[in-house]
């Protein structure tokens, strides 16, 4: 499909604050869009705001929260008076033995990468209608592939490709396109947060290759929007993605096999591996809970 200008465009990018999410709202301001910035760390997202070069606004949310997203949406069409393109990046994750997991913590990767990602598009698909947009749901490498110690966030992003490919179907009639976003490890503080852990580092470093690199940040965000300017179905934020859904029916009984080896190799190291959600972005989650808990 032919590029769309996103000169005059409204975009709503969720989990703006840093990473993934700071980055694409600049290259979508350079490119002329206005950008509306949701997520839970106002102050954040203030200053990335502030330094966007073009129209700017930013709302504090939980994206889990139905009726604050909701509120927000309304907020942006009265802010901008539309809304074009809807990007569903908040996320969060953790690490470490599924039976030792911090179940709290485990379903908040689900609650804020699933849940919050319909929320979002339920708040805004009504306007996303009436502009005939697009909604970009940020998957992962994880969606197509499973991993040991990786149980809540291969849950939650195998599952929002499914919620969004399941919503294509639905929406498409209505001019609505709808896409799925694959990134592998990228430059963010939710990579490094997760890479402070010995264990986990050392794991993703036995990969195989492709898959065991830290991606830069920039190339996959400018893919990233390059797939937004031409509504794709399916975004790779590093080239060599696309070629995993041609195989990806096989890897559940690869890991399953290769993985044993592996867990049983660092057994007696798994009891240190941190469960709580790792990062900036995870540590700002955890704060956000505990000064509005009872």
């Amino acid at each position: 499909m032919s590029r769309v200008s996103l000169e005059g465009q409204v975009a709503v990018v969720t989990g703006a604050a840093r990473g993934v999410g700071e980055l694409l709202a600049r290259k979508l301001s350079a490119r002329g869009a206005k950008v509306a910035l949701v997520g839970l760390e106002a102050d954040e997202l203030k200053r990335v705001s502030e330094r966007l070069r073009g129209e700017s606004d930013h709302w504090y949310a939980d994206v889990t929260d139905h009726e604050a997203m909701a509120r927000v949406a309304q907020a942006v069409k009265q802010r901008f008076g539309k809304v074009d393109i809807v990007v569903a990046n908040a996320g969060v994750a953790s690490g470490g033995p599924f039976v030792d997991s911090d179940p709290v913590a485990w379903r908040r990767v689900i609650e804020v990468n699933l849940i919050g990602s319909a929320v979002t598009a339920r708040a805004f698909l009504p306007a996303l209608m009436e502009s005939r947009g697009y909604l970009l749901q940020i998957a992962s490498l994880a969606a197509m592939t499973p991993a040991p110690m990786m149980s809540a966030y291969c849950a939650s992003k195998s599952g929002v490709e499914a919620y969004a490919h399941s919503l294509r179907a639905e929406v498409g009639h209505k001019g609505v396109r709808v896409g799925v976003g694959y990134l592998s490890w990228t430059d963010t503080d939710m990579v490094r947060g997760a890479d402070q852990d010995e264990v986990m580092r050392e794991l993703r470093q036995r990969l195989p290759w492709p898959s065991n690199k830290t991606y830069p940040l920039g190339p996959a965000v400018e893919r990233i929007v390059a797939g937004i300017e031409r509504r794709s179905s399916h975004v790779y934020a590093q080239r060599w993605l696309r070629g995993m859904q041609g195989i990806r029916g096989y890897l559940p009984g690869v890991i399953g096999s290769v993985g044993q080896r592996e867990m049983r190799r660092f057994e007696p190291r798994l009891g240190g591996v941190r469960t709580g959600l790792v990062g900036a972005g995870g540590a700002a989650d955890e704060e956000e809970r505990k000064s509005t808990a009872p």
